[in-house]
């Protein structure tokens, strides 16, 4: 059969170890044979990001402003340890964290479901989908080390000069200090990236701030928030028979274990960080979730919402057999593909991408899957495949779907 032509790049974004591995290999067993890809390369593994002084990540996300859509690999973000392991000259800034503050968007997170792979959390019925505010915070934070006593303030001087000024903390030895921004814009964007999504998807949205300690800072997370969903969604909720409700971190926290699931938790981007973890987690495995970063400009990420496998990279570099689940590597190729086929008309894509995600499911289904599943999953007289036999399984599930 002719493969499948496609009209506009993707841009795609390698990345490291044992992701960039099975990165190859889904390219090779599940993409290449039936589409004639048609991307735009970007190598963001961490030796490059060195060579480039990361301006290849910077690069990386302008060309997804001018394509639209992108797909990205899991990558590194180094601490010490990385620093000294790959002999870098500084310490890089985490590339989703530079790539979400060029595009200005929010990330959102949904468990794939599954026959067999069963939630930990009983009642949970449907999926819970994290909105993860994708600028500021501590993500864009800036440290110091305080070396002894001292007085530190919080100062902000405006455009003509003048100064508005707040004690920290009096130190009478040695501490640490953290500074943190946010943006209206950005907060914005965040509120109506996750209303728009709650319209599309009808799922009522849940957002969640320590605004009763943070009376400033989350508060005015929280009154944005409000002001955006009474001027503008409000109408358009009410018709549409879903609803906007806004709480505190921690009750959200208790009311989510105990909900049914089925809607959208917006979160301020170190929870959404943290709770897209255990929302993955809780729901099966962190290889088991969609993530999209969707810009208020109609740009669209799609990446795998876990680490670069680190333990399973260093076996395989040991000629050890590795059992790697590449299911959420594997969703951000359809994610991406399925959008390029909808913003360029491509039927022919969209089907693809549709139908290898359900060769996906259904080779899990059949009881037929990584280590990290065949432990967790409910199903009698599993096959426990090693990284690429899974991938080769799924090929061969979809060569066989009507």
């Amino acid at each position: 059969m002719a493969k499948i032509q496609m009209q506009t790049p993707l841009v795609e974004m390698d990345g490291d170890e044992m992701t960039r591995i099975l990165w190859q290999m889904i390219k090779e067993e599940l993409l290449l044979p039936y589409i004639e890809l048609n991307t735009e390369y970007y190598d963001l593994g961490l030796k490059h990001r060195e060579e480039t002084l990361d301006q290849v990540t910077v690069d990386a996300a302008n060309a997804t402003k001018k394509y639209g859509v992108a797909v990205k690999c899991a990558t590194i973000t180094p601490n010490a340890a990385r620093v000294e392991e790959y002999g870098l000259s500084k310490m890089w800034k985490s590339p989703n964290g530079t790539i979400r503050a060029i595009l200005d968007g929010t990330v959102f997170r949904t468990p794939i479901i599954v026959k067999g792979i069963e939630p930990c959390v009983r009642n949970w019925q449907k999926p819970i989908t994290l909105a993860r505010h994708a600028y500021g915070d501590v993500y864009k934070n800036v440290e110091i080390k305080v070396p002894g006593p001292g007085k530190a303030e919080l100062v902000f001087t405006d455009e003509n000069g003048n100064e508005t000024r707040e004690v920290i903390h009096e130190f009478t030895g040695p501490g640490v200090l953290q500074g943190m921004h946010n943006t209206d814009k950005s907060i914005r964007s965040f509120a109506k990236a996750c209303f728009n999504y709650a319209l599309d998807t009808k799922q009522d949205v849940w957002f969640a701030t320590k605004d009763t300690i943070s009376k400033k800072y989350d508060h005015t997370f929280k009154d944005i928030f409000q002001e955006i969903f009474e001027k503008e969604y409000k109408e358009k909720f009410d018709k549409a028979g879903i609803e906007y409700f806004y709480t505190l971190i921690d009750d959200a926290v208790a009311r989510v274990m105990k909900s049914k699931g089925g809607f959208i938790w917006a979160c301020k981007n170190y929870d959404g960080d943290v709770m897209s973890d255990m929302v993955s987690s809780a729901f099966g495995s962190l290889a088991m979730m969609t993530s999209v970063l969707v810009s208020p400009d109609g740009f669209y990420e799609y990446e795998a919402a876990h680490g670069t496998v680190q333990r399973h990279y260093y076996k395989h570099l040991k000629g050890e057999e590795t059992s790697t689940n590449s299911v959420a590597t594997i969703f951000a190729w359809t994610g991406a593909l399925y959008k390029r086929g909808e913003l360029d008309g491509n039927a022919q894509l969209c089907a693809f991408a549709k139908k290898l995600e359900e060769a996906t499911l259904k080779t899990i289904e059949s009881g037929k899957m990584t280590g990290d599943l065949a432990l967790i999953t409910t199903l009698d007289n599993v096959q426990k495949l090693s990284s690429k036999d899974f991938i080769l399984a799924i090929r061969e599930t979809f060569d066989n779907l009507d």
